[in-house]
């Protein structure tokens, strides 16, 4: 028996459409980490790119539970000594809605040129309006 590895030729490529209304953070980014890495396929290959291309719109209605929505923080630094930034879940979702579900699936996805490349792949909107109407994206609902 033999194990199936994916030709660059072999690839076929979805687009798929999720709205995230009312959707919870962490269980819609798990869902679109699995699509964009392809591991819903049979034809899943781990070090290649095999997964669908997402668009995520409404992502400005997205909700945490609990008491997240103040208590998650979400850091950054300005690689200056004592640079460090801190933000909460509701000031980032207010000002940058789509960063805080980038955020989310990019720790689900592998580190390093092949997780970049699936980012690449995961396209968020604030509203129901998105540019890739000809690639006629098929709405999943994860």
């Amino acid at each position: 028996m033999k194990t199936y590895s994916a030709k660059a030729g072999d690839i076929v490529q979805d687009w798929i459409l999720v709205d995230a209304t009312d959707q919870v953070l962490g269980r819609l980014a798990s869902q679109i980490a699995l699509r964009l890495r392809g591991k819903h396929k049979a034809t899943f290959t781990p070090h290649m790119a095999t997964g669908d291309f997402v668009v995520v719109t409404n992502v400005d209605k997205l909700r945490v539970t609990g008491n997240k929505a103040q208590q998650k923080t979400y850091f950054r630094h300005s690689g200056f000594p004592g640079g460090i930034y801190e933000t909460t879940f509701d000031k980032m979702h207010a000002k940058y809605p789509d960063r805080v579900l980038k955020h989310a699936v990019k720790g689900m996805l592998p580190k390093g040129p092949l997780g970049y490349a699936l980012l690449k792949q995961m396209k968020c909107y604030t509203g129901d309006a998105h540019p890739h109407a000809a690639q006629q994206p098929k709405a999943v609902k994860l």
